[in-house]
């Protein structure tokens, strides 16, 4: 049988080991974050000059139509008919070349009606038509 001796050698961590293994993760974290690639949208933003917005008349304004839930179309905030649509559009185009047809529909609007508006528009030598969809009021 072996006797424990008194004098016992001090047992030692070598830490040669570990330290290699934290420099092999080191540089394999650091070799795989330079290839990932965040993906996001490009922001244009706006050149900060700090003048005040052109004077209203000056402004180009747009043309507004609204078609409502019940269908109703309004011209400028007029109630017209659907085939006194073009006139309207001409006359208002007339008045200021550089406006933008907006076509503002209710959620519940018939889709054929408004398709036939922007049909109107185009016809009525608009360069610029938009839809929008209106919120419920």
């Amino acid at each position: 049988m072996r006797k424990f001796s008194k004098q016992q050698e001090e047992a030692e961590i070598n830490m040669t080991p570990m330290l290699d293994i934290v420099f092999i993760m080191l540089i394999f974290f650091i070799v795989t974050a330079s290839f990932v690639k965040e993906s996001g949208l490009d922001v244009n933003q706006p050149d900060s000059n700090n003048q005040p917005p052109p004077p209203e008349d000056e402004e180009k304004k747009n043309i507004l139509i609204r078609v409502s839930n019940n269908n109703a179309i309004y011209v400028d905030f007029r109630r017209v008919d659907l085939r006194s649509v073009r006139p309207n559009i001409e006359r208002l185009y007339a008045e200021n070349p550089e406006a933008t047809v907006v076509i503002q529909a209710e959620p519940s609007a018939h889709a054929g009606l408004i398709v036939e508006i922007y049909d109107q528009a185009l016809e009525s030598n608009v360069t610029n038509v938009s839809i929008i969809q209106g919120g419920n009021n």
